[in-house]
């Protein structure tokens, strides 16, 4: 066997998405070779997704012609040779539009291919004394074994230009009798797990997954963020995404001391918990902010701006916000004064004006209104381009303004006087009242995520088709 030294790393796409063909270089000289087999900080600089691998295995072939698949398994696998030469062969057998695609190249010592969960993987050798190697990112169990799918090394809709016949290779049993592609179960993806899936932000996310069969919505009932069994009773091995859209919100409630405890266990206890699942089983964790993780003194917010919350529900969102920052892959999308559908400050004073009350309104409270579809269609978009992971802000876009702008707006858009509004100082209107402090300023910075390709609706587009709808329904 002849191997190709010194050769550049370098990787190259194929047909089958996620799969990918690497060169690796090998350093030889009278002695022998030497390789970097897998070197995690040039991987990933090439673009190899960070995957985490747990065990290696090593396939020993004795003869050539020894043909070994085609399996798919529920785990992403980094395959080389390291000795001997084959030619391999990966099918697609996912569920989605490149089922069945088909590539095939043969493999010596200085090259390497990735393989993701769900790619059929085959190989026949070509040469005695091959050893074949796999780096998974996941432990080979009796419960996995259920989970794989195979196809016939003959299918005539693959069409395997095998090298050496398959009549006069040597073969398992097993493999002979594995269906044909019009017979296999395509293997499905990993789920998306959504939490708080019935709160006002929880509904339209159920609506723009609607249809998707890969992602399971979870309501309180379904899932005790405070219970140690609903993070311990669930295969998180089947799961990709986890979306958190719970919280405790109770802005003012939190200052009590029952509000206090129930603020953090949900805020902190429970996120702390959602962040160990994630890092444990490479799950990316989508998580949702506020506006109160600051104190309002700054004009503008951007995502690098340091915490600085001043209530005790600021507090623990800025406490939720830094335990999920540790999550390798995770988003943190800050919003600010949510809209969606269940009770919320429009539709307070769109039940005001329907009703010919004038009401005083905070008019020294500056930001802009997030409504739910938007943080959702922007959560969508976010994971579905898999970019850069970090701290996204995210509300609707235009002029920032005040409530009593926002409730003037809606006075006008439902047909009554906007002068039915009056403005009134944050500390007037809690004068006697048991409140928590509020950030003054609440606009956030949209630039990075417009840098990420998502354009939030206007403010003034949403308010006039939510007061809309909310007309007609």
């Amino acid at each position: 066997m002849t191997i190709e030294f010194s050769k550049q790393l370098k990787a190259t796409t194929t047909p089958i998405p996620g799969v990918v063909l690497y060169d690796l270089p090998v350093h030889g000289d009278n002695r022998g070779w030497f390789k970097e087999n897998w070197q995690r900080e040039k991987m990933l600089a090439l673009g190899l997704p960070d995957f985490s691998p747990v065990q290696n295995n090593i396939s020993f072939n004795e003869k050539a012609g020894t043909t070994r698949g085609i399996h798919a398994e529920p785990w992403d696998k980094f395959i080389s040779v390291a000795t001997g030469k084959i030619f391999g062969a990966w099918v697609d057998l996912r569920e989605g539009e490149s089922f069945g695609a088909v590539f095939t190249a043969e493999l010596d010592p200085s090259q390497a291919i990735f393989i993701p969960r769900g790619v059929g993987n085959a190989f026949q050798t070509l040469e005695d004394d091959t050893a074949y190697t796999y780096l998974v990112n996941d432990h080979w169990s009796a419960d996995a074994q259920g989970q794989y799918t195979f196809l016939n090394l003959a299918d005539e809709t693959a069409a395997i230009a095998w090298p050496i016949p398959l009549a006069q290779a040597e073969l398992s049993d097993k493999d002979k009798a594995h269906p044909r592609l019009t017979e296999v179960i395509p293997m499905p993806p990993k789920k998306t797990l959504i939490l708080g899936a019935d709160g006002q932000l929880g509904k339209a996310l159920r609506a723009t997954y609607a249809g998707d069969t890969s992602v399971e919505f979870a309501a309180r009932a379904d899932f005790d963020l405070t219970a140690e069994a609903s993070y311990a009773d669930r295969n998180w091995k089947n799961y990709s995404t986890i979306i958190n859209a719970a919280a405790y919100t109770a802005v003012d409630t939190a200052e009590t001391p029952e509000g206090r405890a129930a603020s953090w266990a949900i805020n902190v206890t429970a996120v702390a918990n959602l962040a160990k699942v994630a890092t444990e089983h490479g799950i990316t964790l989508v998580h949702v902010s506020s506006d109160y993780v600051f104190d309002g003194t700054a004009d503008n917010h951007d995502e690098h701006e340091a915490l600085t919350p001043l209530g005790v529900y600021g507090q623990s969102k800025a406490a939720g916000d830094a335990i999920v920052s540790t999550v390798p892959r995770h988003y943190i999308v800050r919003t600010s004064w949510v809209i969606g559908e269940g009770n919320n400050f429009v539709r307070t004073m769109a039940s005001l004006a329907a009703r010919g009350i004038a009401p005083g309104v905070v008019n020294d409270q500056i930001g802009r209104l997030s409504f739910t579809e938007d943080i959702a269609a922007g959560i969508k978009h976010l994971l579905e381009t898999d970019t850069d992971h970090g701290v996204y802000n995210l509300s609707n876009d235009g002029e920032p303004q005040s409530w009593a702008d926002i409730a003037s707006d809606v006075y006008e858009l439902t047909g009554h006087s906007r002068d039915q509004v009056t403005g009134v100082s944050t500390e007037d209107y809690f004068k006697g009242k048991s409140a928590a402090p509020r950030p003054l300023q609440s606009t956030m910075d949209l630039s990075k995520i417009k840098a990420a390709g998502f354009e939030p609706a206007t403010v003034k587009q949403r308010l006039a088709e939510y007061l809309d709808e909310g007309a007609n329904a």
